[in-house]
């Protein structure tokens, strides 16, 4: 028989990249000894349609899951999980009254927030929204920026934060800023934070890889904030940038954002970036191109190793299209610069890079009307950057889609596109081990990953799940309803949220 392993330690606090757990200082923990590489399902319950099960986030006080669900309603889903083999609805937390759409949930001892978007007007201020967890009371409701896309705790629970996006109307008459919202959970003051003190080194940024629109009215208009992670000490904040290719890095302190860090661009021409280009090509085959990716970060993650912060990001890539503003095209109707592609007529058949969804307005470096390189949306990989000085540190490479190739889950169909778009990335601490699991929204999957070196991260597993995962969220199992550690995937192309358990060493 396997032997469970429990030391109890004094003021141990055990929290997950999303903070959706709440705080037990000077409470003892019970740390059971599992192995991160076994996580099975254990239990499944399907809330609606597609965009039922988009995020959701945990409370330990009374072990209920709570999720958005915007599939025909709008309306965050009560689930309990004091048996995690048996989810069971228990009820609701209708929105309508609130005029805004539900698009992220985080938890802190025992309150609920809620990112709402405006339902009246995108373009127009959103809201945060806090309840009681127990009776789903509201307890207080706060304005934030525009179009507020991912809500979190900070691990003391002083600040929420929320990361609004401020996308455009469809002919840009609208464009609010990308802001950072940051509130004070003891007075529920409100500080929005905008980007337009770096519109003076847009140049700086937009050379080393930084993406401003050329549709952009003003540079703090442009900026889309996607998502954020917090740092253990709650006094550093890392916010994607999705859509510009860059993450922010916010002085909680001082609330103030700091830096700005471009993340450059991938080159898919090399072996151990191979990648498959086509989706009309009746196969998968992994090849170099001469194709060049933005990473576009989606969720981002953090960890510490050695006493050096690292970020995680899930470089799922992002194009914008409005009537206004279409920034994406094949690759088959662009003009390619002879020279460099000697070979252009053979590389746009569509078995090759022909179908290939490009950036429209990248790749033209000398100005003369052609590409003199070609860029894609994404790198379909997740990477791990040094917290401090937002250099890349590693790159998963094409190791995500050929391991759910291997799996047999990899969608050939979006082979043209971003390939298995890494969408959700969490780091936790599993005794002494950094792991961290990677959501793949194109491939229905996530995969595991030891991370405890940052520079040479071990695979672990890869596991099916729900269609098109959304939000991946980890129970530590000292606040877990059966004393064993649970990953919870949400599934926003089915309505699935899926609860999976590893075993023990």
């Amino acid at each position: 028989m396997k032997k469970v392993s429990i030391t109890l330690l004094a003021a141990l606090l055990i929290m997950t990249s999303c903070n959706n757990d709440e705080n037990s200082n000077n409470e003892p923990e019970v740390v059971v000894n599992e192995n991160p590489g076994t996580f099975k399902e254990i239990g499944s319950i399907t809330i609606g349609g597609e965009a039922a099960a988009e995020i959701s986030a945990y409370c330990e006080k009374t072990k209920r899951l709570f999720t958005v669900n915007n599939s025909g309603v709008n309306q965050i889903d009560v689930i309990d999980i004091t048996d995690p083999s048996k989810p069971a609805k228990i009820g609701k937390i209708d929105l309508a009254a609130y005029e805004g759409a539900a698009n992220s949930v985080s938890v802190f001892d025992g309150k609920l927030a809620v990112a709402l978007e405006s339902i009246t007007n995108k373009q127009g201020n959103g809201k945060v929204a806090v309840f009681n967890t127990s009776d789903y009371s509201l307890i207080k409701q706060v304005t934030v920026g525009a179009l507020p896309d991912m809500i979190t705790f900070s691990p003391d629970g002083k600040y929420i934060m929320t990361a609004n996006e401020g996308e455009p109307n469809t002919d840009y008459s609208q464009d609010p800023n990308g802001t950072i919202s940051i509130i004070e959970t003891s007075s529920y003051a409100v500080t929005t934070l905008d980007f337009a003190s770096f519109s003076s080194q847009a140049a700086a940024l937009i050379k080393d890889g930084f993406r401003v629109s050329k549709a952009a009215k003003s540079f703090a208009q442009d900026i889309e904030p996607e998502y954020i992670t917090i740092s253990d000490d709650s006094k550093t904040a890392w916010v994607t940038l999705q859509e510009n290719n860059g993450v922010a890095k916010v002085d909680l302190t001082s609330k103030t954002i700091t830096n700005i860090y471009p993340l450059g661009l991938k080159d898919y021409n090399t072996a151990e970036n191979a990648i498959d280009v086509s989706d009309s090509d009746d196969k998968i085959a992994f090849n170099p191109w001469k194709v060049k990716g933005m990473y576009m970060p989606d969720a981002i993650s953090h960890f510490s190793a050695n006493n050096v912060p690292y970020f995680v990001t899930a470089n799922e890539g992002d194009a914008r299209e409005y009537t206004a503003n279409t920034d994406i095209k094949r690759m088959k109707s662009m003009k390619l610069d002879p020279t460099v592609f000697p070979d252009a007529a053979t590389l746009k058949l569509d078995a090759n890079l022909g179908r290939l969804n490009l950036v429209a307005d990248m790749g033209d470096t000398d100005g003369d009307g052609d590409l003199d390189e070609l860029v894609s949306f994404g790198a379909r990989s997740f990477s791990i950057w040094n917290g401090n000085t937002g250099k890349i540190v590693y790159d998963s490479k094409n190791d995500v889609d050929k391991k759910t190739n291997e799996l047999g889950t990899y969608d050939d169909k979006r082979s043209d596109d971003k390939g298995s778009e890494p969408e959700a990335v969490v780091a936790v601490k599993m005794g002494n081990q950094n792991i961290l699991f990677v959501g793949l929204e194109r491939s229905d999957a996530f995969m595991t990953y030891d991370v405890t070196n940052p520079a040479a991260p071990q695979y672990l597993q890869t596991i099916k799940t729900g269609d098109a995962p959304e939000g991946i969220l980890f129970i530590p199992a000292s606040k877990s309803p059966n004393k064993r550690s649970l990953l919870v995937v949400s599934s926003e192309g089915d309505g699935t949220v899926k609860i999976y358990q590893p075993d023990l060493k």
